[in-house]
């Protein structure tokens, strides 16, 4: 049976190039091809595709507003957007949307036939520098986190922005109040304060506790 596909493309000479693309391929049948997806919860229900391929800027609602609706209702189709944009919003805002995959138009010649096989495998194609993006977003994210609390700590934290004090802490976690006074040591010394309201202040603007 042949992989269903339905594309969303307000390009007309893209979308009939995507078409011309797919159809040299057996193993895929073109369900639908539309400018917009305006009426995208219907069109899916009628197509019942295995792969959506989904523009970002269409008149109507934008490719990204569409995902959002698709996985209202389904969960398990594949989405691939196709798009010129590589900036970090427009990646994140699809992939947070429920995007399987991201390619830029200018790498689909090359690259849309193995993405297919890939978003259908389970993987999650990218452009080369779409992956490299989200690397780099892992990257960052992992080292602007500078407070490697443990759960003790954490749980010490909580209770001072609760504002229980030092004998309270020690009571509530049958611990003595020199292991208390310890854990905090340890807390200022990683969350690079000097004082408990500095600790509790940081703990709530950064949303520690």
């Amino acid at each position: 049976m042949p992989v269903r596909i339905l594309i969303f493309e307000d390009n007309a000479g893209l979308r009939e190039g995507l078409c011309q693309l797919l159809m040299l391929r057996d193993e895929y049948e073109i369900t639908g091809r539309y400018e917009n997806a305006s009426q995208v919860i219907t069109l899916l229900d009628q197509h019942n595709p295995d792969v959506i391929l989904m523009d970002i800027e269409m008149p109507g609602i934008s490719g990204i507003e569409a995902v959002r609706l698709i996985r209202t209702v389904n969960r398990d189709v594949q989405i691939i957007m196709l798009t010129v944009f590589d900036d970090h919003s427009h990646v994140f805002d699809a992939l947070k949307a429920g995007a399987n995959g991201y390619l830029l138009k200018r790498n689909v010649s090359d690259r849309l036939i193995s993405s297919i096989g890939e978003v259908l495998a389970g993987g999650a194609p990218m452009s080369p520098s779409i992956a490299r993006l989200v690397i780099g977003e892992m990257q960052t994210s992992k080292a602007s986190a500078p407070y490697p609390l443990s759960d003790r700590e954490k749980q010490i934290l909580s209770s001072l922005a609760d504002g229980n004090s030092f004998k309270m802490i020690a009571s509530d976690l049958g611990i003595s109040l020199e292991t208390v006074r310890t854990h905090i040591k340890r807390i200022y010394e990683k969350l690079h304060v000097h004082s408990q309201i500095e600790a509790v202040s940081k703990a709530i603007r950064e949303k520690l506790v």
